[in-house]
């Protein structure tokens, strides 16, 4: 069975006063976490950190929450539209590895040397330069980002209330702003635990039902070319025409490159396993949220699929792309929603949809002022004042990046496949910033001066591929590539670019002293330090190496399934 559905310009969500209520309803729970998180914030560190004293199922449950915002929601079902199951890669070769990985390797020396943000960490293995480098990169790129989410949410209230964008934008920027500055980070994260469950009741139903609606998985592959069904080799998702250089691509440019930079580095997912109790529990928080995480691209790539065989305007825009009339890949889910939630379960609906904006928002804002307080305002600009001034510093910067945000979102609007513009802008930020972490981590003799000027070239590197490869009059396939492709090939540049010039220049420039990298640098840092003794007398699924390895071996047998 095929649902045809009005031109995008049509495009309004009919909700009754039951699905406004459970709106609403859901809307109360959100501002009264965050109302009553406020009376737990009485320094800088419940603001920004939570005090170091939640427990682990709650920082993985918001560890995987604060991710699951406009990336998984609607720029995985634009995927799902464009790709179908090769969107699966995003999930189980562009996310698992690398939060396995965070958790046994990188973790201990995050919490172990008790920084409270990853350009502090730059601070102390790499001195100031590259601290600077990184907590401005850092913080222009959770703007655009927040912007993303911001943009998406407006868009579900204009679908559903038909107000102007800029109305709408003001209007989900004052209640993601609202709980945000009262409770810090506590109040998002608690409400990204409430959200992941929201997020998961509005999904799971839109799957089972738009599947039930086409014919099942066989009304699919029947309305559907056959590489929608197949992981691998993805040449539609690299942009490379031969399979094996496809194969490479993927796996080095978003397995390795992309994925290692993006989950082990950015401060939004690592700012919650910080947050946790124990080293043990900040090791097992993107563990515990690595298991949901493998299954979530069932309830989001899958709607995506079934749009592009039911929703006529996304058919349309398939079948030409320059069709006026046909709908951007980033409407699918709305359009599903419109047409195949009934009563009550659309208000699920609307609400998963505003939770899952809202929870990635407010990780971009919540880091964001961590890092713009502690490390550019207390590091840079004002020095030595009270926690009292830092913590009043941080509300203050709260509002102001939530009002740049609404700026931001503009940028966002511009993009008809909103996974384009966040991969571009990991490839920038994200992809260098691994390749320094690494290096640093394993290399002692890795130096203050290389850290700043490796991350300056990396990004570079990969800002001048882009330009090239976007508005460059060049038919050369290496910067001629359709799908995702240019983000895979400009990350992977800024990566090799970080390390070769990283390595050039600790040849000629003096390295820290072996005293100060205890810590930060594995060779030179006691076992001791990094392993939570605890932990042993625990049973084997409470234990972040077993469950790790129990990660890893679901996530090949998904590859096998749906290979």
């Amino acid at each position: 069975m095929i649902i045809t559905a009005a031109p995008a310009s049509t495009l309004r969500l009919d909700a009754t006063w039951l699905d406004y209520a459970l709106v609403a309803i859901y809307f109360l729970f959100v501002l009264g976490i965050g109302w009553m998180a406020r009376s737990k914030v009485s320094s800088s560190l419940d603001f920004f950190l939570s005090g170091r004293s939640l427990p682990a199922w709650v920082t993985g449950l918001a560890f995987i929450s604060a991710n699951l915002g406009a990336v998984e929601i609607v720029g995985q079902s634009a995927n799902g539209v464009q790709y179908g199951v090769q969107t699966m890669h995003y999930f189980w070769i562009g996310a698992i590895p690398a939060m396995v990985f965070l958790g046994i390797v990188m973790m201990p020396f995050y919490y172990g040397s008790k920084v409270r943000s990853v350009p502090e960490f730059m601070l102390k293995r790499f001195g100031p330069g590259a601290h600077l480098v990184n907590s401005l990169s850092f913080a222009l790129a959770q703007l655009l980002i927040a912007g993303v989410n911001l943009f998406l949410l407006a868009s579900v209230v204009n679908a559903l209330l038909g107000w102007p964008l800029w109305v709408t934008l003001v209007i989900a920027a004052v209640i993601v702003l609202s709980y945000i500055t009262l409770g810090g980070l506590s109040a998002a994260i608690y409400n990204e635990v409430l959200q992941f469950f929201v997020i998961i009741a509005a999904m799971l139903p839109l799957t089972l039902i738009g599947l039930h609606q086409v014919g099942g998985w066989k009304g699919l592959k029947a309305n559907l070319e056959p590489y929608y069904f197949h992981t691998w080799p993805a040449t539609q998702l690299s942009g490379f025409d031969n399979p094996i250089i496809s194969v490479i691509g993927i796996t080095l440019g978003l397995g390795f490159v992309l994925s290692f930079g993006y989950w082990t580095t950015n401060f939004v997912e690592v700012q919650r396993s910080m947050a946790a109790e124990s080293l043990s529990a900040a090791r097992r928080t993107p563990i515990i949220g690595a298991f949901p995480k493998m299954f979530i691209p069932l309830i989001v790539a899958i709607p995506g699929m079934v749009a592009a065989v039911s929703v006529t305007p996304i058919m349309e825009r398939l079948a030409d792309p320059t069709h006026q009339a046909g709908a951007e890949p980033n409407q699918a889910i709305l359009y599903l929603i419109r047409d195949m939630m009934p009563t009550g379960l659309l208000g699920v609906a609307l609400a998963g949809l505003l939770a899952a904006f809202m929870a990635g928002m407010a990780a971009n804002i919540s880091a964001f002022n961590t890092v713009f307080s502690y490390d550019l305002w207390q590091t840079y600009v004002v020095k030595d004042r009270s926690d009292e001034y830092y913590l009043k510093v941080g509300r203050y910067v709260t509002i102001g990046a939530t009002l740049i945000a609404i700026f931001t979102a503009l940028i966002a609007s511009n993009f008809g496949n909103i996974m384009d513009y966040l991969q571009t802008l990991f490839g920038f930020f994200n992809a260098p910033l691994f390749a320094t972490f690494i290096v640093g981590m394993f290399w002692k003799r890795m130096t203050p001066a290389s850290g700043w000027v490796g991350l300056i070239v990396g990004t570079g590197t990969a800002v001048v591929y882009w330009v090239i490869a976007t508005f460059g009059n060049t038919s050369i396939g290496f910067f001629n590539l359709p799908g995702q492709g240019t983000a895979f090939v400009a990350a992977s540049l800024a990566f090799a670019a970080d390390v070769i010039v990283s390595v050039i220049v600790s040849a000629f420039t003096k390295p820290k002293p072996e005293a100060e990298l205890v810590g930060f640098v594995k060779s030179v840092t006691p076992k001791e330090h990094l392993v939570d003794e605890s932990e042993a007398a625990l049973p084997w699924y409470r234990r972040t190496v077993p469950l790790g390895l129990l990660c890893l071996a679901l996530v090949i047998i998904l590859n096998i399934i749906f290979a």
